[in-house]
């Protein structure tokens, strides 16, 4: 029989989604010395350094061979940048034309000399991995306490909402966030008085973070955070606790003394929320004790319970890199399962058929403990019909929920000067003389196009339009603006997926399955317009 031929319009159409609401490493032996307090702190262990252990030894699960060949090809995409200023390989990373394979040099930059093919195989949500590099440049040029100081001075910087003043002396947490705007004058006298100082959004004022950033979220397919922390010498800022985020701890400047626990139990492995504040008798011991120096990443799962707080003779910046909160195939299927389950009670008629009329006789908890038939019976029913229930999950409608949530969540990308030349943000249009001058670009069948980026916008449906949603127009600011999205026609959507599956590859306008030349045209100068797509070359004036 011929396959009939469906248009992505009408599959977009049948993808409706009802929207539903979310509902053992190593031991690292350390030798104490006597200690003192200052600032009401209780000092850290020392450490013999040149005796430390690494934290985790590479498994080697197949040959030598083979894993010499994965680390040679893992170093050759990292482009052996150890040491090399950050501003350097962000420029040279521009180069690449492939976003994805830009993502992925930056992230192997990042955990270098760790293979990422192995560090998602053995490391990645199971135990937490410390590098160790005595290069106090490696991260040179991603922050420093000089851009934290400018950005007090000439950025509106709110306690609360960007800035916390935070302390933890004998055993208490504290923030002593005033009400309005950090000023330096209020924030240098809070540090020197033993406060930490956390910068909750650093890629709102900083634009290197903001570039970091915006490139490893396509790694994780997961929206990347960051937190800057700077913490005076001899202080602790924070209580113990855990965390509901993959963390990548980056020592900018000075050093810190951590403690890692592992999770207390299999219900606090990989946690939905992050946990309240521990007091030290109910964590036991640390599993990794280290001090970070400048140079030096300390990853670590979520669910595993970490402090980290200052020596004597050095105060301490770092940044944690975060990504993959509410990023589990339970958070998927929190989705999943109230949609299939409408669906079902809509289609299958075994849905809708009434409950035995004495089933409160013997179900619910008072009758747990009952050795009745019925209750055996009961259950296998409900058995077969969640076996059932999966024939209708909406999976891919699901996952198109889970991704307008991860554009929402996005960072807008920050163009290279190539794209931005290219793209909308380079258009010459501009007021001189008094007059508008060289306003409006021509696109023609001939012209070549592509997406800005491999993950900046996704064709999804609400059961009636089909809609693209996009994260060019996104704010630095976490959710301060709404959701963006643009509707695509029905004799647009193949074009539009033709677009996106197209990527990295240039194409010309005319080679777009629009059904008319004025459609094809029309899609890339609309897409052109919301900063979605750049021309191989720049565009002309009309």
């Amino acid at each position: 029989m011929e396959k009939k031929h469906v248009s992505a319009f009408e599959l977009y159409q049948n993808a409706l989604l009802v929207s539903t609401p979310e509902v053992k490493p190593s031991s690292v032996q350390v030798t104490p010395k006597k200690k003192r307090k200052e600032n009401g702190i209780q000092p850290p262990k020392s450490f013999k350094k040149a005796k430390m252990k690494p934290m985790v030894k590479q498994v080697i699960k197949s040959s030598q061979r083979e894993e010499k060949l994965e680390r040679l090809e893992e170093e050759v995409q990292c482009g052996e940048k150890s040491g090399e200023a950050l501003e350097a390989l962000l420029s040279d990373l521009a180069k690449v034309s492939n976003s994805r394979e830009r993502a992925s040099k930056l992230f192997q930059w990042l955990i270098h000399p760790i293979p990422a093919k192995s560090f998602f195989r053995d490391t990645w949500e199971k135990k937490p991995v410390l590098i160790k590099r005595q290069n106090p440049d490696y991260y040179k040029g991603l922050f420093s306490t000089a851009e934290f100081d400018r950005i007090l001075r000439q950025d509106d910087v709110q306690y609360g909402v960007n800035l916390d003043v935070t302390s933890y002396t004998n055993a208490k947490r504290e923030t002593h966030n005033p009400p309005g705007r950090a000023l330096p004058f209020t924030v240098w006298e809070f540090y020197e008085s033993g406060c930490s100082l956390r910068m909750l959004n650093p890629q709102a004022f900083s634009s290197t973070v903001w570039s970091v950033l915006s490139i490893l979220q396509e790694q994780f397919g997961s929206m990347a955070g960051a937190n800057v922390y700077l913490t005076p010498p001899g202080t602790q800022g924070f209580a113990p606790h855990y965390d509901d985020i993959e963390a990548f701890v980056v020592q900018l400047e000075g050093k810190k003394h951590w403690r890692v626990y592992n999770p207390r139990s299999q219900d606090e492995v990989l946690p939905v929320v992050s946990s309240p504040n521990f007091s030290q008798s109910e964590i036991g011991k640390p599993i990794l004790e280290v001090v970070l120096e400048a140079g030096d990443l300390l990853y670590f799962p979520r669910g595993f319970i970490h402090q980290g707080d200052c020596l004597l003779d050095a105060h301490s910046l770092h940044i944690t890199v975060s990504s993959y909160q509410r990023n589990s195939w339970g958070n998927l299927l929190a989705k999943v399962v109230p949609a299939a389950l409408e669906m079902a009670m809509e289609e299958d008629v075994d849905f809708r058929r009434g409950l035995p009329v004495d089933y409160l006789t013997y179900m619910g908890v008072q009758n747990s403990d009952k050795e009745d038939p019925r209750r055996v019976q009961f259950l296998c029913r409900i058995e077969e019909l969640m076996k059932k229930l999966s024939t209708f999950a909406p999976v891919d409608a699901a996952v198109d929920q889970k991704a307008r949530e991860y554009l929402h969540d996005c960072l807008p990308p920050m163009l290279t000067s190539e794209e931005r030349a290219s793209s909308v943000q380079g258009a010459p249009s501009r007021w001189e003389d008094g007059e508008a001058v060289d306003v409006g670009v021509t696109i023609r069948g001939q012209t070549r196009v592509r997406l800005i980026r491999s993950g900046i916008a996704r064709l999804c449906s609400d059961g009636e339009a089909v809609w693209l949603y996009y994260t060019a127009d996104n704010s630095r600011v976490y959710h301060k603006e709404e959701p963006k999205s643009v509707e695509i026609k029905a004799e647009q959507t193949d074009g539009m997926e033709f677009l996106i599956h197209a990527y990295p590859k240039f194409v010309t306008v005319g080679s777009l399955p629009c059904e008319s030349a004025e459609d094809k045209v029309s899609l890339a100068e609309l897409l052109f317009e919301k900063g979605l797509i750049h021309t191989a070359e720049p565009l002309q004036r009309s």
